[in-house]
């Protein structure tokens, strides 16, 4: 049904994906088989606030350096996590900035918050919302594009068929898996995954762990 709210996934939902895919697609059970149970769960933050702040942080960072600011921002409070969208807003732009933010980024952080105050972004509501109204919510904050809401989705409310078809990425596991002489754009990589339904997050998640693969 359209506009149905997705399930988020389970710890059985993943393995029952895992399944699917090495069922339907020869070309992806040979990496599933490789890699081995999917990992999207292991990679969260604690609440949905934290997930949308890990966000604006890593933009045009490295894993590594994302990881440390966050934890230089997540210093910024007494129990070492963010305690609400108030007390976030009340942390100075000095301190924002001297945890390794950039101006551009504290700027981002300040409407987040301000959107939440107002209730123009209810977090509360996001859990119930269907994929592309999350998308719609979440992009209407600065700096938030569809990909960010779209990782939101994944990696937060473990929604079963995401596929960031602008993800480059993705983009290149596929060019690199199905042997393509160039790099699929966004219709043929809906076309490739059609069979992956209804688990396009679980095969994006194995389509970027197969570029560690030798």
């Amino acid at each position: 049904m359209a506009g149905a709210v997705p399930r988020p996934l389970t710890a059985d939902g993943y393995r029952r994906a895992r399944r699917h895919l090495m069922r339907v697609d020869p070309v992806l059970a040979a990496v599933v088989r490789r890699v081995g149970p999917c990992g999207l769960a292991e990679r969260q933050r604690q609440d949905h606030l934290s997930a949308l702040v890990g966000a604006i942080v890593s933009q045009q960072l490295s894993t590594a350096a994302a990881a440390t600011i966050f934890r230089r921002v997540l210093a910024l409070f007494p129990d070492q996590t963010i305690p609400g969208a108030a007390a976030l807003a009340a942390i100075d732009d000095a301190r924002l900035r001297a945890a390794g933010l950039s101006g551009q980024k504290v700027g981002y952080l300040r409407d987040l918050c301000a959107r939440i105050a107002d209730g123009r972004l209810r977090l509360d509501e996001l859990d119930a919302l269907a994929d592309e109204a999350v998308i719609d919510r979440l992009v209407s904050v600065k700096g938030f594009g569809r990909w960010t809401a779209e990782m939101f989705l994944m990696f937060r409310l473990h929604r079963p068929d995401v596929l960031p078809v602008g993800d480059l990425g993705i983009v290149t596991a596929v060019q690199r898996l199905y042997r393509l002489r160039s790099r699929p754009d966004p219709t043929r990589l809906l076309k490739i995954g059609e069979s992956w339904r209804p688990y396009r997050s679980v095969a994006s998640w194995y389509l970027w762990q197969s570029l560690r693969l030798d």
